[in-house]
Parts: structure tokens; sequence; C-alpha cells
């Protein structure tokens, strides 16, 4: 058996109806798992569903808010109830906000944190009895750039993606006696949708990063294919509380 093979697996994505979770969910997907896509988004979600289909994956797509009370719960049964088990959870869910810090409002700063930090608290309490019953499970955060690094503009979105940081090496701790690895993935500059909409917000913001990235270009949604497998497979069995880069070297360049 491939030591990255996920042939009958059961995966969680939220916010994988495109970006970085269409990318990896896409990945999980070709090496055989079975995809639960969650969005809140009805029309991305029909697209992202459709793509994954029409390469024979079997995937589902459950339709919700994830900072809706009891999300994690919906979610988690959403999956047992299309697929009969959980194995994978993949907390992509996430937003920002731009504004200094001395602009941000509490409901703009609580927010951000509902989405990108407390969303994938709740999912991953959820989904801690399904994967405890069936001998253990993968949970993969995702983290950021801004995990590491601090910028003027973006201060609720770096502390939601540096909690993710710390809740993965907590978690990591806490649920290793029951073979759940828990590790978090901390893409770069990414051409998505999001990042796209930063850099009509700021110019020259494409090519100051750029000129800071070792690999030579900014990074896709599909570059984080092979992490997600990676860290979804046995291949991954002894690694955890790791957060592991997707920068094309960005953090390490001076």
């Amino acid at each position: 058996m491939s030591l990255f093979n996920l042939n009958d697996r059961v995966a969680i994505v939220t916010g994988g109806n495109g970006g970085i979770g269409l990318g990896m969910a896409e990945g999980m997907a070709a090496a055989g798992a079975s995809i639960l896509i969650v969005g809140r988004n009805s029309a991305k979600n029909d697209s992202a569903i459709e793509k994954l289909r029409s390469t024979g994956s079997k995937a589902e797509v459950f339709q919700i808010d994830v900072t809706e009370t009891d999300a994690g719960l919906k979610i988690v049964n959403a999956a047992l109830d299309a697929f009969g088990r959980l194995d994978i959870l993949v907390n992509n869910a996430g937003n920002g906000i731009r504004k200094r810090p001395e602009d941000l409002t509490l409901e703009d700063f609580r927010w951000v944190l509902e989405t990108n930090l407390t969303s994938a608290f709740i999912c991953s309490q959820a989904a801690y009895p399904s994967m405890k019953k069936t001998g253990g499970g993968k949970i993969i955060n995702i983290g950021s750039m801004y995990s590491l690094f601090g910028a003027p503009y973006v201060t609720a979105y770096s502390v939601s993606k540096g909690g993710l940081v710390q809740m993965t090496k907590s978690m990591a701790t806490a649920w290793a006696s029951d073979n759940i690895q828990v590790n978090a993935i901390l893409p770069g500059w990414i051409d998505t949708e999001l990042t796209q909409r930063a850099r009509q917000e700021l110019e020259g913001l494409y090519e100051r990063q750029l000129a800071r990235i070792p690999h030579g270009r900014w990074g896709t949604p599909e570059d984080h294919a092979g992490i997600a497998i990676f860290l979804s497979s046995s291949a991954s069995d002894y690694i955890t509380g790791t957060s592991i880069p997707v920068d094309g070297g960005f953090s390490i360049s001076g």
C-alpha cells in the first residue's frame, strides 16, 4: 500500500469551494479521498463540486457559514451522513479585513477571529469523537505567513492565524495518544481571490512580494495539493504539531 494512498479516507475541507481549499481538495481527491466541501456561497459550492466530480471523485457539498452556532457538529454530521466516517479535517475557512488597528471595530475583530480561529476550534472539537472512534485522524489548520510576521493592516487576521499555530500545538499534544495528528500549513503569497483583492487595493504589492520570493513566482492553489496529501496520509503519521510554510522560500528570504 502506498504511503500516500487516501483510498477509503473521508475529508472535510471548510472553505473548500475555491482558492487554496479547492486546490487541497483536488489533491486529496486525486489520491483517493472522498471529499465534503463546506462553504457558504452556493454558486461557488456548485462550481467546486462539479469540478471534483468531473474527475470521477466522490464529493459532496454542505452549505453553511462556519460562524453559525453548532456549525462544527452540523458539518461533521454531514460528512458522516454522506460517507459514514471521518478521517481528515482541513480547517481552511477564512477571511480578513484590511484596516489599521486603531480603525478596527470590535465587531471587525470578532468577525475575523470567529471565521478564522473559532470555527477551526469548533470543527476540530466536533471531529474528535469520530476520529477517536475509528482509531485516529488528521487535522490540518491553514495558517499564513502572518502567523509569523506582522503588518499594519492585518492585526485581526494575524492574531487569528498566529492563534491557529498555537492551537495546532496544543491539540497535537492533547490528541497524540488517540493517534490524531494535528499540523498547520502556512501559505505564502498565493494567487487567490483574497490576494487579488489586496493587489487592487495596494499598488505595487505583487512586485514587492515577488522580489522576495526565491522561487521567482507567486504560488497557486494547486501548489497545496501535495502538502495536503502528505499531511492527510500515513506518510505523516509521526509528524504532529508542526507548521509548514508553502511559500516558495518567502519566509526564509532576507
